[in-house]
């Protein structure tokens, strides 16, 4: 807005005095300033349903609301506080309530009505809980010499339902015009339940507060389905392990072992047995990179057999599972209490994705071998292109694990737990897929 206003002004630049032209430019500075969108804003909210009417209190920074001019009081930055309270009602609709849909079961809700807004400084902490937060709106109006920037507005919403135990949904995305980076932190109450928070800082669609399974379920079905296909380290992975078998027969003990692999430390990270160091995340990505490297580079020297490439697909894919699990932590908030259901989802839709993957790559090398580059040099040609990538990727990400600080984990009780799972899942999975490659051993003997 400030340099749109400059261009504005320019045509009449050279016909106003200079005074006057200073005045114009000072006051289209002080509009634009006025009117910033703010870099980062925090929305609170609580939601409650008691009987037939659902209660919503929301914190928003005042300044958020940049289209409306709050009235100060004479020669000052003050807000007049008499004057603006009246105001703060129809900001409250049209900054917060027009672009939030909630629903009800399937049925979005009607407008919700407003029972009583207040302004709040912005230190002040009601809002870390609801009986606190309902306590202050119901409670005296600020009386403070504050400026706009300075204070929060705080807004009791009602919506008629029909009953508390409903299945209650929203639609947060709208909030996302009130900054440049917007963080609404959500917490569901329901009866008789434990509170659900959630946390979305961009547009997360329709969330379920209280999802069945089958909604959880698809929800990471989908989420699982686009990771693979967004995660380009796993997809060369992938890539790497076809090059050498390019038979659905010949991949599957490979990758059922690395599906078996990654579903291990999928579940494990997201029950809390993985190490949450600031180390970990960074040292996992490079491991990543190391894994593609090793596969192209072993793809490069040839003699790759089937019971050789699972054993490795099997010990790679436990590192890929804690990267899998990286990218679920910001989502098992739309899980609710189905957990192990969305995990399970989740495998589900990196399957799908991975399937998907191979069903393209395969008939694609098919093709090239057959008819472009002869089988060796092909291979050796495209793995030298991936082996390269990643070495780059394993270089950025090695520097960036050198720089941060590792601590040695506390030698206690849990520590030793933890190993122990670890220990035990990984010595069951690697009994099952060698009990299973022995029976495939077997089948093909008693064919032969």
């Amino acid at each position: 807005m400030h340099s749109d206003s400059r261009r504005a002004a320019a045509p009449y630049a050279a016909t106003l005095p200079h005074a006057g032209w200073l005045l114009i430019l000072l006051f289209s500075l002080s509009r634009a300033n006025a009117h910033d969108i703010p870099n980062d804003v925090t929305v609170q909210s609580f939601l409650k349903p008691t009987g037939n009417r659902l209660e919503m209190l929301v914190r928003v920074p005042l300044r958020a609301m940049r289209d409306t001019d709050f009235p100060t009081r004479e020669n000052t930055n003050f807000l007049d506080l008499e004057k603006v309270d009246p105001m703060l009602p129809d900001n409250a609709t049209l900054w917060i309530s027009n672009f939030l849909e909630l629903r009800e079961n399937d049925a979005i809700l009607p407008k919700p009505r407003i029972l009583t807004t207040r302004l709040a400084l912005l230190s002040d902490k009601s809002f870390s809980a609801y009986e606190q937060a309902q306590a202050h709106l119901n409670g005296p109006k600020l009386n403070a010499n504050v400026s706009w920037e300075q204070v929060t507005l705080d807004i009791l919403f009602e919506y008629p339902i029909q009953s508390e135990r409903s299945r209650f949904s929203i639609r947060p995305g709208g909030l996302l015009r009130l900054g440049l980076r917007v963080v609404t932190v959500l917490r569901f109450l329901p009866p008789g339940g434990a509170i659900r928070a959630f946390e979305f800082e961009s547009d997360p669609g329709l969330v379920e507060l209280d999802p069945e399974w089958y909604q959880a379920a698809g929800r990471f079905v989908r989420s699982g389905f686009d990771h693979i296909l967004d995660g380009t380290d796993h997809l060369l992975f992938l890539f790497c392990l076809v090059i050498p078998f390019r038979r659905f027969r010949g991949l599957v003990p490979v990758v059922t072992a690395f599906t078996l692999a990654h579903s291990i430390t999928l579940i494990a990270s997201a029950y809390n047995f993985a190490p949450d160091g600031s180390w970990f995340p960074p040292l996992i990505e490079m491991l990543i990179a190391a894994s593609i490297v090793y596969m192209a580079i072993e793809n490069m020297a040839g003699g790759a057999t089937v019971k050789h490439r699972w054993m490795f697909a099997f010990g790679f894919g436990l590192i890929h599972g804690f990267g899998f699990s990286f990218a679920l932590r910001e989502t098992l908030q739309f899980a609710g209490t189905h957990m192990l259901t969305s995990l399970l989802s989740f495998n589900l839709g990196v399957e799908l994705g991975q399937l998907l993957v191979l069903a393209l790559l395969i008939p694609v090398l098919e093709l090239l071998f057959r008819y472009v580059v002869a089988e060796r040099m092909g291979t050796i040609i495209l793995s030298a292109l991936v082996c390269h990538t990643a070495l780059h990727w394993m270089t950025e990400r090695w520097g960036i694990l050198t720089g941060v600080e590792i601590k040695a984990p506390a030698a206690d009780g849990a520590l030793w737990v933890g190993a122990m799972v670890w220990i035990v899942a990984i010595t069951i999975a690697g009994a099952s897929l060698w009990f299973m490659a022995a029976h495939r051993r077997d089948r093909s003997a008693q064919r032969g």
